[in-house]
């Protein structure tokens, strides 16, 4: 290592490989959040790191689905990471984490059963933020044509003809 390396701390590709045997879930350092598999990640400019894993973190747990992974989830709350957003998102997830704490944790990230954290959310669903999030995730995640072969769903079919010689009675699936 130079010493312009020493200076500087550690590069990205070795945070990386430092969390992933770790196991963490997201590493966040400074303006990164990272997948524990090392297969994704992202730069925040208006929130903080650890409101951006928070946010994922509350993502699946709103709508979890254990074969969609984490990068899409990291996509699909990154709108959130503007200037104009960035005081009311983070004001939410200081919320979240004080509900966190009367739940007898240290913030929404240290939950580590999911049951919690949904018992923690539910205790919010009326509250802006949480319904402002839910709201954005309906499009934000399954607006992403990458997660559609995931859930069985081809896209739309009007320049195809429609759906009537297209699967419209294909019930294979219940």
């Amino acid at each position: 290592m130079t010493a312009t390396s020493q200076q500087r701390g550690m590069t990205r590709r070795e945070l990386l490989s430092r969390s992933v045997a770790m196991g963490a879930t997201f590493v966040v350092g400074p303006a990164f959040v990272a997948g524990s598999d090392g297969a994704w990640a992202m730069e925040t400019t208006a929130l903080k790191p650890e409101s951006m894993a928070t946010l994922i973190q509350m993502a699946r747990d709103i709508y979890p689905h254990d074969h969609v992974a984490d990068e899409f989830y990291a996509a699909a709350v990154k709108g959130y990471d503007t200037a104009e957003a960035a005081e009311g998102i983070e004001a939410g997830i200081v919320a979240l984490d004080a509900a966190a704490q009367a739940a007898g944790h240290d913030n929404y990230l240290a939950m580590g059963w999911e049951r919690d954290r949904v018992d923690v959310l539910r205790s919010m669903e009326d509250d802006p933020f949480f319904q402002q999030i839910r709201g954005g995730l309906v499009t934000g995640l399954y607006n992403q044509k990458a997660v559609w072969p995931l859930f069985g769903y081809e896209g739309a079919s009007f320049e195809l003809g429609g759906y009537i010689d297209r699967g419209f009675n294909d019930i294979n699936w219940l």
